[in-house]
């Protein structure tokens, strides 16, 4: 996969992140022309590790805050970097999908399966409905 300008600061940020979150361990990925996959495992000491990303504001029922250290914070910073990159650099037309996909991995033959389809994602594109060159 050739990365484009973005695709590369993309790269970059990603392998940034457990710098910035040191309780992050980076596993298999993949920088796709119109999207990213990844694997993140986050290291917990106090076992306090839920699926719940988000908590309401308090105060408030219809506005949330990302969870210090969760996925959740994770993937915002992550994107947050590479919009800020992007906006610096006149790509203002730059824009991430709302959300992402999640799903805990938990045991090893289903860790060999993501890392592989990951591994395969880049020659999957060649037939993706996604790719404008077909």
């Amino acid at each position: 996969m050739l990365l484009s300008p973005i695709g590369q600061i993309a790269k970059q940020c990603w392998l940034d992140i457990s710098q910035h979150f040191r309780n992050v361990i980076l596993d298999e990925y993949v920088i796709m022309p119109n999207h990213v996959h990844g694997l993140i495992e986050i290291v917990n000491h106090n076992h306090n590790v839920g699926a719940q990303n988000f908590a309401p504001l308090r105060g408030s029922q219809n506005k949330f805050q990302v969870m210090p250290r969760s996925l959740g914070s994770i993937i915002r910073g992550y994107k947050i970097g590479v919009t800020k990159w992007c906006r610096q650099n006149n790509m203002e037309y730059f824009k991430w999908q709302r959300n992402y996909y999640e799903r805990i991995i938990r045991d090893e033959m289903e860790l060999f399966r993501v890392r592989k389809y990951i591994k395969n994602n880049p020659v999957n594109w060649q037939t993706d409905k996604n790719n404008i060159k077909i």
